[in-house]
């Protein structure tokens, strides 16, 4: 006699994968409000009284990102917020280049053309590239602007190059990069020409005679800058930020005529950077460094920048950009990248790259 076998309803299957796919639901929004609620608890520690260099590091780190600012603001005033930001500033700098403590004839002849050092940091590693010859420097760009950049490394082999690096002032909002801010000079084309887009803006870039020039442009007129350009026979150039405040906590300066630039407190944050230097041969120092949790780092602070320039000779030296942007190209591979998981491998997208020919 056959055997009669029961079979559960389909429906009760269904509800038994929604019962369990609902607990695992909770599980994943519990887990989130904890780690939200760990993370508040632990930036409203570093923000209190307790620990003033933790609140100094954070708040002055927050302050150079582009999309986190509003963070220091959620557990600090405004004066609180200003208090931190003057208190660790960086000395004005305004004196102008000497061209004369650089000869760009007198760079020796021994050894590589190209040489890629790396440099460990407390809160960082960093890779400089030095480049003998300033000549084979140059900027690319993807004039005339649209709304998408290119990657470094697009940047790179387009132009029949070796190397390259990032900088400049561009936006960078959901990783769009089509668009410069300030001034752009490429090959001797004044391609960008808006000095006033932002306060602070100080023009960095080389001269036909393959000088580093660093020149303030705050407050200058279209004509001014125009007339700038043509007398100091600017050849490829780019502008980044000197501003100090709660909006925006930027820094370009770093040695000029063989003095390094002065501090007040911890001067910066710690973050990403890259930047340019001469030495007083001609040869070029490209510098980038990680940061924001990458490989355990918080960054590099501007003090950083600027002893590793003066160890390794700048005369004159300039930070160029930093965070998510900052990247180093060289023979085919990234030394340095973003320091978001989904870039590890490439670059974010920009309008502008200084490369190496």
């Amino acid at each position: 006699m056959a055997k009669h076998v029961s079979k559960a309803p389909a429906s009760t299957g269904i509800k038994t994968v929604g019962l369990w796919m609902a607990r695992g639901a909770v599980v994943v929004v519990a887990f989130i409000v904890v780690l939200a609620l760990t993370l508040f608890l632990s930036l409203n520690m570093i923000c209190g009284e307790a620990s003033p260099k933790a609140r100094q590091t954070f708040v002055t780190t927050i302050l150079e990102t582009g999309q986190l600012k509003f963070l220091a603001s959620w557990f600090l005033s405004p004066e609180e917020i200003q208090s931190v930001v003057d208190s660790n500033s960086m000395e004005q700098m305004n004196d102008a280049v000497d061209s004369d403590l650089v000869d760009i004839n007198s760079a020796q002849t021994e050894g590589e053309d190209i040489e890629i050092i790396k440099i460990p940091g407390r809160t960082f590693e960093a890779t400089l590239m030095k480049v003998k010859d300033p000549s084979r420097i140059s900027l690319a760009s993807i004039y005339p602007w649209r709304e998408e950049g290119e990657t470094l490394d697009t940047f790179v082999t387009s132009n029949g190059a070796i190397a390259g690096i990032n900088g400049g002032l561009y936006a960078s909002t959901n990783n769009t990069g089509g668009r410069p801010f300030g001034v752009v000079v490429s090959n001797g084309e004044i391609q960008l020409n808006e000095p006033n887009q932002f306060k602070g803006l100080v023009l960095i870039g080389f001269t036909e005679d393959h000088l580093l020039e660093i020149i303030s442009v705050d407050g200058m007129s279209k004509a001014e800058v125009k007339q700038l350009i043509e007398e100091k026979k600017i050849r490829d150039a780019v502008t980044f930020q000197e501003e100090s405040s709660d909006a925006n906590n930027h820094f370009v300066q770093l040695v000029i005529n063989g003095k390094a630039r002065g501090m007040n407190g911890m001067g910066s944050g710690l973050n990403p950077r890259t930047a340019i230097g001469q030495c007083a041969d001609g040869s070029v120092l490209m510098l980038v460094t990680d940061g924001r949790g990458k490989s355990g780092h918080l960054g590099a602070s501007a003090s950083d920048l600027i002893d590793i320039m003066v160890e390794h000779g700048a005369v004159n030296a300039a930070n160029l950009d930093g965070g998510s942007s900052s990247c180093m190209y060289y023979e085919d591979e990234y030394l340095m990248t973003s320091v978001t998981f989904y870039y590890s491998n490439d670059s974010w997208k920009m309008p502008v790259a200084f490369i190496v020919k």
